[in-house]
């Protein structure tokens, strides 16, 4: 008797991931989008299905859970269920021997990795067919999807993307740092979805987690954690002070592929080391990898407020040094993520961009992580509303209470309202361009001018400023000029004390470097300038990195009153930049051949060596690595090969991690990839 009987089942996954815009990602298994049909070709062999005397039932398992999905013949995908319908059946004696079902998953179903089975019951009885595994992402192209954003430009920039460039320096130097993201490079998404695997909360309950997994304000909330090593297996350690001998430097990471790789490889041992820029775009590729739009935003002076008041308080000495007095501590620049969602939990109006921070500050429920705190709750003050609003608010608008001491004693008080968060800016999309996102923190009334300093302080009418005479570049002398005037009608005999210390961006400055003490004799309504200039090999850092901060400080000291004024200022010594140049950038094509060159001015007196890697995601295999060595003033030219195997706006980018001087240099482009068969007036070039 002919019967109907299953040979093969095709996931048909070319087909199926370009429809779910996840073509590119790299995995073992068939990678789609919930809430959107794919497709399965069923191979039999014998008669034509026929629902009357056959029945087959789709099994999807999801760790301890499954649901078992009828095939019928008519009817729509559900957003709400799993549905499988049979789109045709080939008869006649040379049709091919396939059928075609239609799948589709609710468009809350949980992110993860299931198995399907497919069940055909018939007279002669029942047999189960393993189809093999998918793994489920989140959909921002469905609007019934928590995580949906209405723009296509927008979803290629937060989701698609894997152009990195984060800000760092001070709200008055600001310079991007490229990085690559890496969702697309092999492995990668296995990888993230093993990370979801060894979170705390799914090793505790996994059917619950699982079941939580459909919400990403819960999955926010655990890879925020698992990011960072401090209280699970998770990615990254952190490292803000000594030598990176056990590790890796952090300033000299170029993609988060490199860090996801290397903790799985290790058996999921924390990567050393990482510093707040690190978590961030790790950050950023685990959740673009999962479907959840994300980028990255740099927050300058920004401020950790350890007990909850909202004020940082901040103390000197009599001689302008930065003291040690206090947990708080205002940041140069911090580096975080908002990812786009909706939150049904805090009520209307709080959906879109929410905070999320990896780098281990404070714990929240039990683990260091931070949100997802919601922008707008942030900007409204809505300092009960979950998840961590109220250490978000003060990172951005705490106010700073500044204070000259002497032994014990307060010598002298004053507020900054206005220092904390002067910028918060992001990658522009579509651009490396900066894009100012403050107002969307903070009203324009508590904003900053980020190309001016702080108003002089005065103290009975005696005004103290500085101005730096150029902008500080790495291997120069820093040049300011320091400006007392006397308001009175009176003359004055002051004491200026001068002080300058190195400074890591995420914490208090370390001990003083130079120093200046001077006696002045000031007439009635007079003004005095004074030059000074610190030499480079007294600033010069001992461990390689790309930021060298300085904090400058000033005191005058009234010898009469013994009133005294402070004014001091942060900021850092620019790098020289690699030049990247890709050759007839306008016309690159996938799977050509490509050449670009690498250069580099050595603007030191005495010849530099270092390591000179270049990479580019989609781009090369792997990374180009060469020592060098420059003389004094040469100009270096390294050549660079290069195939592409990915379409769209790609980067390249090089990094010099140079041991004299100790200093990490970046430099990149960005351009467009093309198809062969394209139009080139069809493509949107990158900037």
């Amino acid at each position: 008797m002919d019967v109907f009987k299953v040979s093969t089942v095709n996931l048909q996954q070319v087909q199926n991931q370009t429809r779910h815009k996840t073509e590119g990602l790299s995995s073992s298994t068939l990678v789609l989008r919930r809430g959107q049909v794919f497709t399965l070709a069923i191979n039999y062999e014998g008669r034509a299905f026929d629902p009357l005397k056959e029945k087959m039932v789709f099994r999807i398992i999801l760790g301890p859970l499954s649901v078992d999905v009828p095939v019928s013949t008519s009817g729509q995908p559900s957003l709400t269920q799993w549905t499988a319908v049979l789109e045709r059946s080939a008869t006649g004696p040379t049709a091919p021997r396939a059928l075609s079902v239609s799948l589709s998953s609710p468009a809350s179903a949980s992110i993860g990795v299931y198995t399907l089975e497919m069940i055909v019951e018939t007279r002669q009885g029942v047999k189960t067919h393993s189809v093999g595994q998918i793994t489920l992402l989140c959909n921002p192209w469905s609007q019934a999807d928590s995580v949906y954003l209405q723009s296509e430009d927008l979803r290629t920039e937060y989701v698609r993307s894997d152009i990195g460039v984060l800000y760092k320096g001070s709200p008055y130097s600001v310079f991007p740092r490229p990085w690559a993201l890496d969702q697309y490079e092999k492995g990668i998404l296995d990888i993230c979805m093993k990370l979801l695997q060894l979170s705390p909360q799914h090793q505790a309950d996994m059917r619950r987690d699982l079941q939580n997994r459909n919400n990403p304000v819960y999955i926010g909330r655990v890879i925020s954690a698992m990011v960072n090593a401090n209280d699970d297996k998770g990615v990254v350690m952190g490292k803000w002070e000594g030598d990176y001998k056990d590790g890796v430097n952090p300033s000299t990471w170029t993609g988060s592929g490199d860090i996801l790789k290397k903790w799985a490889e290790t058996k999921f041992s924390p990567v050393k080391y990482g510093q707040c820029w690190v978590f961030a775009a790790v950050m950023c590729t685990v959740m673009r990898a999962l479907g959840i739009p994300t980028r990255i935003i740099t927050n300058f002076n920004s401020a950790h407020d350890t007990d909850g008041n909202m004020v940082i308080e901040e103390y000197y000495d009599e001689k302008g040094k930065k003291l040690e007095m206090s947990s708080d501590s205002i940041w140069n620049f911090h580096v975080w993520v908002e990812s786009w969602m909706k939150r049904p939990d805090l009520g209307q109006g709080y959906d879109g961009w929410q905070v999320l921070d990896a780098t281990p500050q404070e714990p929240s429920g039990a683990y260091f992580r931070c949100g997802p705190a919601s922008v707008k709750a942030v900007y409204q003050r809505r300092v009960e509303a979950q998840y961590d609003v109220p250490f978000v608010y003060a990172e951005v608008n705490a106010d700073v209470r500044i204070k000259i001491v002497k032994n014990g004693k307060v010598l002298s008080t004053s507020v900054d309202k206005r220092r904390v968060g002067p910028l918060i800016c992001t990658k522009s999309p579509g651009s490396t361009r900066m894009q100012d996102v403050t107002s969307q923190y903070k009203n324009e009334s508590g904003k900053r001018r980020t190309d001016a300093p702080s108003p002089a302080p005065t103290c009975k009418g005696t005004a103290v400023s500085f101005k730096l005479l150029k902008p500080p570049v790495l291997g120069e002398n820093i040049s300011f000029n320091i400006t007392i005037v006397n308001n009175e009608a009176a003359p004055k005999q002051l004491k200026k004390h001068v002080n300058a210390q190195n400074k890591v961006y995420n914490r208090n400055p370390t001990d003083t470097f130079w120093q200046v003490h001077d006696d002045i004799q000031i007439g009635p309504n007079q003004t005095v300038t004074a030059k000074h200039e610190i030499c480079f090999k007294d600033y010069m850092q001992k461990e390689a990195a790309e930021d060298t901060l300085v904090s400058l400080a000033v005191v005058i000291e009234d010898v009469n009153s013994q009133e005294r004024v402070l004014a001091a200022e942060e900021f850092n010594i620019c790098s020289p930049t690699l030049t990247v140049q890709v050759q007839n950038e306008s016309c690159v094509n996938i799977n050509a051949p490509q050449a670009a060159t690498v250069s580099f001015v050595n603007p030191f007196d005495t010849a530099v060596c270092g390591q000179l890697t270049i990479c580019g995601s989609g781009l090369m295999e792997q990374k180009a690595q060469m020592c060098v060595t420059i003389q004094p003033r040469e100009t270096m030219r390294k050549p660079v090969n290069f195939t592409p195997k990915m379409a769209g706006c790609k980067m390249l980018s090089a990094s010099l991690v140079l041991t004299n001087p100790p200093a990490v240099l970046h430099g990149f482009t960005t351009f467009n990839v093309q198809h062969l068969n394209m139009d080139v007036q069809q493509v949107k070039k990158c900037l």
